[in-house]
């Protein structure tokens, strides 16, 4: 993976100005597209599209204050069309307009290029198990909520709080497969994991693929397959966020899974009465790498 990812920073710097395939590298390495893009942007700290975007105009930074040529024909050779469109992705990155940059020299903010190494951690055990499950569906309330990547998301906190405490109870007793409990559901979001971009989020129970679902209830189908289960337990949600940062960094790497698209689930075994710790399982859908 590591390879991989590196391979792929090389040729977003052979076609800064273009598109390329990134699902073409990913089959040469024998991983997929998705997975591929969700542990660049785990690792990276940010999505590709972000990183390919600073490093374009990084570049064309250095054209814009050598002043050699005119703004139209910078914003041409690094893929945009008009001088407008360079410019609000220029000011985008560095804070200010091209103009303005090139009569005063800045500021400008600079994206270094990437380089993934290896590096030896691993010295914390990560508990986990492998289950392959038939289909089932996941029953609750869902509402549309922006990705936050670190802390409580204050959307979905306050999509939760707005349920009575007799809709939990009953959401509760509708549950009878895995994973069990009430459950936290992630789903619809792009492999980019941009911050800020909207995804699916349910707050309730999995059921079997043949259990009736109530009429005033959202569902989400979720086809056979098989999960890497996390268990994680500690200070809530920073434990949970950090083992979640930990499946790209230690356990991806080390293990011959990858991930493929589907919700990620969180369910909570256990947890103190205001929710400050609490012991989870995360589920997450992966197929042999």
């Amino acid at each position: 993976m590591i390879s991989a990812l590196n391979q792929l920073v090389d040729l977003v710097e052979e076609h800064l100005a273009e598109e390329f395939d990134v699902g073409g590298l990913a089959r040469r390495t024998g991983t997929t597209e998705y997975h591929l893009r969700r542990m660049f942007s785990s690792l990276a700290g940010m999505p590709l599209s972000e990183y390919v975007r600073r490093r374009r105009m990084t570049v064309a930074a250095a054209a814009v204050v050598r002043g050699e040529d005119d703004l139209l024909s910078i914003a041409v050779r690094h893929g945009y069309g008009s001088t407008e469109a360079f410019g609000r992705a220029f000011r985008a990155v560095h804070g200010a307009r091209p103009g303005d940059v090139r009569r005063d020299g800045g500021p400008l903010r600079t994206q270094p290029q990437l380089r993934f190494r290896l590096t030896v951690e691993g010295s914390t055990p990560v508990d986990t198990r492998i289950v392959d499950r038939p289909a089932f569906r996941l029953v609750g309330h869902a509402a549309r909520v922006p990705l936050v990547h670190q802390g409580v998301n204050p959307h979905v906190q306050q999509h939760v709080a707005g349920l009575p405490q007799e809709e939990h109870l009953r959401l509760k007793a509708l549950g009878d497969t895995e994973p069990r409990g009430l459950l936290q559901v992630s789903d619809g979001l792009d492999a980019d994991s941009v911050e800020g971009s909207e995804l699916t989020y349910l707050h309730g129970v999995a059921l079997s693929h043949d259990t009736s679902v109530p009429d005033d209830l959202d569902a989400i189908e979720v086809p056979a397959g098989t999960w890497a289960v996390f268990r994680t337990s500690g200070a809530h949600p920073q434990a949970l966020q950090k083992t979640w940062a930990a499946t790209a960094t230690d356990w991806f790497p080390s293990n011959p899974w990858r991930l493929r698209p589907g919700p990620s689930i969180v369910a909570v075994l256990e947890r103190a009465e205001d929710f400050s710790t609490a012991t989870c399982e995360l589920w997450m859908p992966v197929e042999p790498g």
